[in-house]
């Protein structure tokens, strides 16, 4: 009866940890500011990224992981994006338009 007890317990706890484990990647709602195609970076105005450690809005230039992603954005649009601290710097990830 106690390796099943055991066993319980530990697939109750492994879940809870995997269910509870907070995204890497939180989606952050913004605004882009200024496009730069040719350094593969865009700037984006947006609230508060808790991900990244950052509690508090702010303007902030950020690198693309793919250059495409800025052909599909302009100055002025509305966005929600997902981004990363890597070693060169804060990178998005993923952009989007806001609906």
């Amino acid at each position: 009866m106690k390796p099943i007890i055991r066993m319980t317990a530990a697939l109750t706890l492994a879940l809870g940890l995997t269910a509870g484990a907070p995204a890497q990647a939180a989606s952050v709602n913004g605004e882009v500011k200024k496009i730069d195609e040719g350094a593969g970076k865009i700037t984006l105005k947006h609230g508060p990224a808790k991900n990244l450690g950052m509690d508090e809005p702010m303007t902030m230039v950020y690198r693309v992981k793919d250059p495409v992603v800025l052909k599909q954005v302009k100055v002025g649009d509305k966005v929600t994006f997902e981004a990363e601290e890597a070693a060169a710097g804060y990178t998005v990830t993923k952009i989007e338009k806001a609906k």
